[in-house]
């Protein structure tokens, strides 16, 4: 499972983070997320249920400036998921 950060301006990626946590789970997200924002020196968003939700359906979510406490300097963070094994999985299918 690797867990991909993206900090985007217009259609650029100006910043982004790769995090392969030892074991994925929802409820430790915003740890994931401090330690890539961190690493981005960047404000950590606040999650709300529609991303975890939308995180959960569609392997992505979006944070934009209404999801942080400071302001910004981008017009969105992307975080994206992706899990290997289930991408094994499709190909044998």
């Amino acid at each position: 499972m690797k867990i991909w950060v993206k900090i985007i301006k217009g259609e650029k990626i100006l910043k982004d983070y790769t995090y392969k946590p030892e074991k994925f789970n929802y409820s430790q997200l915003h740890s994931y997320l401090e330690i890539a924002c961190n690493e981005l020196d960047e404000p950590t968003p606040i999650i709300l249920k529609k991303h975890l939700q939308h995180l959960k359906e569609f392997s992505n979510t979006t944070f934009k400036q209404i999801d942080f406490v400071e302001s910004i300097n981008f017009e969105k963070m992307v975080v994206e998921i992706f899990d290997e094994n289930l991408q094994k999985k499709k190909k044998n299918f």
